[in-house]
């Protein structure tokens, strides 16, 4: 529509979906603007929840957020695609073919205008071009990756039960970060929850977990003393943790680890660093890091664009000690809430303002057994918690991104059906 600006949001992440929804409430009554929200996947889940969805403690047809529904009560719209292309002279991204399962084109390559671009692509997995990653390896980077790891743990365990075998199923975990020490905590919980559904052959013992790490510690990010309580637990559960591992290569029987060690494995999962997608490296001539992330100023504005926003996992922000915005949830909500003040000053012929990054701290959850994690204290001091603090804390950060979302009402009741929920529905998806 002549005379309309509008706003072009790429990506429906953690960042990408809370900024569509601020901005759909700011100006659902304003013709004058408009925002549309772009995503390749239907529906929305917390992604540091993925390792939840592969082991089925949490069910995406029934947490997930449908884009549309969400988009329709919160005044913007939503488009299913892919981004391939950006034309910055011409403002406008193109999108890939929507494609059905059996190959057809259910819509063809197409453009879209933009007079505001938002680029919220979370990373995904970094092979480092190791040989057999992408052919043999799971990555928990989408809800459909997560899905089809869970199912194929599930076929393992029919297999072991319907033969009478006892294991043990080796499961290798390539990468001692958040994601790869919270997904083998759930694997064991897997073992524990399977007995009470007809797998009397189940035990702990059924799984072998293997957690590699190239350095010297799991959890290297965080406090040496949280990464040691994490070996704890872990090792308590059953876990081989091997650090100092690099990883040579993969195949169908396993890992090949620096110094001719060879690992068997029946599953292996890749969770060792994160990049973003090829298609966002220079896109338009944009200016990208190695790792192919926008390089943005301080105003979350990309350093060759004014038109264009990147933010969440896809930006690349050096603060002024030197050091980069790390690429974590809690960094893509602080994002949001300034790209979506200074769109609205941008609109209004007011400047923008600069991003201030705060670290609130880490938590780290390993299932049912335990939480702990480091938080920001008084005076600049990290405080640490564990046990059923640390456990409410890491809920809650769940909790406030919902709140983004749906508001405090509506929360309310998703934490009070989730309650009644976790009485009548089975504590782990069985299909």
């Amino acid at each position: 529509m002549k005379g309309m600006t509008r706003i072009v949001i790429v990506g429906g992440g953690a960042g990408g979906l809370e900024l569509a929804t601020r901005l759909g409430r700011k100006f659902r009554k304003q013709r004058a603007v408009s925002v549309l929200l772009i995503d390749k996947h239907p529906f929305h889940v917390w992604k540091p929840l993925f390792h939840e969805v592969a082991s089925g403690s949490l069910d995406v047809d029934m947490d997930g957020v449908d884009y549309r529904a969400h988009a329709a009560n919160h005044g913007f719209e939503f488009q299913l695609g892919a981004l391939s292309g950006l034309d910055r002279e011409n403002r406008q991204i193109r999108l890939e073919a929507l494609m059905a399962d059996d190959g057809d084109i259910v819509v063809p390559p197409r453009t879209i205008d933009y007079d505001i671009l938002v680029l919220a692509i979370g990373s995904a997995s970094n092979d480092f071009s190791v040989p057999g990653v992408h052919e043999h390896c799971f990555t928990l980077d989408s809800v459909t990756e997560a899905n089809h790891f869970h199912q194929r743990l599930l076929n393992h365990f029919l297999k072991m039960k319907a033969s009478g075998s006892e294991g043990p199923l080796n499961v290798v975990v390539v990468g001692g970060g958040a994601t790869g020490v919270e997904l083998a905590a759930e694997l064991y919980k897997i073992t524990d929850y399977l007995p009470v559904y007809g797998f009397s052959t189940i035990q702990r013992r059924s799984l072998a977990v293997h957690l590699i790490e190239a350095s010297d510690r799991i959890l290297n990010g965080l406090p040496w003393h949280i990464s040691q309580k994490a070996s704890l637990i872990l090792s308590g559960l059953g876990a081989n943790i091997l650090t100092n591992a690099s990883v040579e290569s993969v195949d169908r029987d396993g890992v090949s680890l620096k110094g001719d060690k060879k690992i068997a494995a029946d599953v292996v999962v890749w969770c060792a660093g994160v990049k973003c997608q090829e298609t966002l490296k220079n896109i338009g001539g944009l200016t990208t890091n190695p790792i192919n992330q926008i390089v943005v100023d301080k105003t979350l504005r990309s350093a060759d664009d004014t038109s264009i926003y990147a933010l969440g996992d896809c930006a690349s922000l050096t603060l002024d000690d030197g050091s980069r915005v790390p690429p974590r949830a809690q960094s893509a909500h602080q994002m949001a809430s300034c790209v979506c003040q200074n769109i609205i000053n941008q609109l209004a012929g007011s400047p923008c303002e600069s991003f201030t990054y705060r670290d609130h701290g880490s938590l780290v959850s390993f299932a049912e057994y335990s939480t702990v994690g480091v938080l920001a204290g008084l005076m600049g001091k990290k405080v640490f918690v564990e046990g059923g603090i640390a456990k409410y804390l890491y809920i809650s950060l769940y909790r406030l991104h919902q709140i983004a979302l749906h508001g405090y009402l509506r929360t309310a009741l998703l934490a009070l059906v989730g309650r009644i929920n976790r009485r009548l529905r089975p504590a782990l998806k069985l299909h």
